[in-house]
């Protein structure tokens, strides 16, 4: 059973919420470890422990991500609030079209959507951003 603090950098949908909460208990984490010691020799050691390498990846994503979509605000910046995988994309779409009305959900059983043509169409309106080799649309 996952954690309710990993990050599944494999999922079809990342809530960028989720990424600032882990970082959030990464910090606590750290001013554990420290203590009162917050020297370069105590800092070093915690980059070199897992939480402290997961932290530096997880800043160094939302440094990518800082200024790119204005959905969440943290820390002064803002933020897209979702990332969603290349795999997912035109099914993120269809429900995206369908959920605002864009398109009727109870369209007849005789129309056909070219969905994959509509996602490539849709693309256009987000950046990407790569995570551990996936590709992650986002606005």
């Amino acid at each position: 059973m996952k954690t309710k603090s990993e990050i599944d950098f494999t999922a079809d949908i990342i809530d960028v919420r989720d990424i600032i909460e882990r970082i959030e208990e990464l910090d606590t984490e750290y001013e554990v470890f420290v203590g009162d010691d917050d020297s370069d020799e105590i800092r070093a050691a915690w980059d070199a422990t897992d939480a402290g390498a997961e932290l530096s990846t997880l800043l160094m994503l939302m440094e990518d991500l800082k200024g790119y979509g204005g959905d969440e605000q943290w820390r002064g910046e803002w933020y897209p609030l979702t990332l969603i995988s290349e795999s997912y994309f035109t099914q993120y779409v269809e429900e995206m079209l369908i959920d605002c009305g864009t398109i009727p959900s109870d369209l007849p059983s005789w129309v056909h959507i070219d969905w994959e043509t509509t996602a490539k169409e849709v693309k256009h309106d987000y950046s990407t951003i790569d995570i551990n080799g996936l590709e992650y649309f986002y606005r």
